[in-house]
């Protein structure tokens, strides 16, 4: 702290009162002190807005690389693989047990997810989707759609050869 004002005791009071310091901050310190918090909150506040907006991303390409991990392990092992879906309506919703030729599940409590078949209808996940990669290249194939408030993705998987590719639609 820098002292702002020493005063001196009046001349009638005499030599015994010793001169007395008023301690403060100055202009500019609480100027500097004022800036800093307006930095911190600019780079602080965007990021909070955008936190669901990042696990939403996360929980797409997690879905995306299930999906490609099942494709390989089809290819590689010369069997059928698959990845099973779930939406969970309560956390403590015990989920059913896999199929057999499962690589994994990928589960949501937040994400709702439709799926597109190949002849492009589409049908609300209530409990479970399992697609399935066989060893010659090809899957069941369709489109799952994620949405989460106003964020939309999907993931295409071609029935034919088993390319995943993922397809954005932020509004």
């Amino acid at each position: 702290m820098t002292p702002i004002l020493t005063a001196r005791p009046p001349k009638h009071l005499g030599a015994s009162c010793q001169p007395a310091t008023i301690a403060g901050f100055t202009l500019l310190e609480i100027l500097l002190v004022l800036a800093l918090i307006g930095t911190a909150s600019l780079i602080v506040i965007p990021n909070v807005g955008s936190l669901d907006s990042r696990s939403f991303n996360v929980e797409v390409r997690q879905a995306h690389t299930l999906l490609n991990y099942a494709r390989r392990t089809a290819v590689v092992r010369g069997l059928p693989s698959s990845v099973t879906f779930y939406t969970l309506q309560d956390p403590d919703e015990t989920l059913p047990p896999a199929a057999r030729t499962s690589v994994g599940t990928w589960q949501s409590e937040l994400t709702e997810i439709r799926y597109e078949n190949s002849t492009e209808q589409t049908v609300d996940l209530d409990e479970s989707l399992e697609i399935v990669f066989y060893p010659e290249g090809g899957s069941t194939g369709g489109r799952l759609l994620f949405a989460r408030d106003e964020r939309e993705a999907a993931i295409a998987v071609d029935p034919f050869t088993g390319r995943v590719n993922i397809e954005e639609e932020d509004d």
